[in-house]
């Protein structure tokens, strides 16, 4: 009898103990194969950095995992927690990102494709040059068709993508709640984001 097909008692009855194990065994592997078939994947992502260059990640991934029809949290602490400020102005921070190459959104091509690799030294005893960095970045954004922050936050929340913020941060910052936008679905702490995240198909920490 193929273990796939429905059987009576009298048949079961009349199978032998192998026979009998295998037909569970795969009645149980059918089940559990349909099961994870009709389960809504779940993303959850814990965002700490607040920098305009930080700020891509979790918002796109966010955006795109609900558009797949995914179930999407991003849990924001620490500097992260500054994305759902209702002033949002992230800057870029290349004291942060050593290796990240600056280009030019501007002028001839050859020009716009030469990687400026700037050391720490010179962008930290520089005045400004956050300013000129988040600038360029943002233009090249601009330049290539990629979204804003805004847009992409304002894309998560259209979405339905669940966005916590973290209490104990909002605390020790000295914030209130009012200085953020009212589309934030939680004010959680720690045991809120690790019960979500065990339950998650997919945690990332960015």
């Amino acid at each position: 009898m193929n273990a796939t097909e429905e059987i009576n008692g009298k048949a079961l009855a009349e199978m032998s103990p192998d026979a009998l194990n295998a037909w569970f065994e795969m009645r149980f592997a059918q089940s559990l194969a349909a099961a994870n078939e009709n389960k809504t994947p779940r993303l959850s992502i814990m965002v700490t950095k607040g920098t305009l260059d930080w700020a891509y990640p979790p918002f796109i991934l966010g955006a795109t995992a609900a558009a797949m029809g995914w179930d999407t949290s991003l849990f924001f602490t620490f500097y992260g927690l500054a994305l759902l400020k209702k002033d949002l102005s992230p800057h870029i921070s290349p004291l942060g990102n050593p290796a990240m190459p600056m280009k030019m959104p501007f002028g001839p091509q050859w020009f716009q494709n030469v990687e400026w690799n700037m050391p720490n030294l010179l962008m930290a005893g520089v005045p400004g040059f956050e300013t000129v960095a988040t600038t360029l970045m943002k233009q090249t954004m601009k330049n290539k068709g990629v979204a804003t922050i805004p847009e992409l936050r304002e894309l998560c929340i259209e979405a339905d993508v669940k966005l916590v913020a973290c209490q104990m941060t909002v605390d020790l910052f000295g914030w209130k709640q009012e200085d953020f936008i009212p589309e934030v679905s939680e004010w959680a702490g720690a045991a809120s984001y690790l019960t979500s995240a065990k339950g998650a198909d997919i945690t990332l920490f960015i």
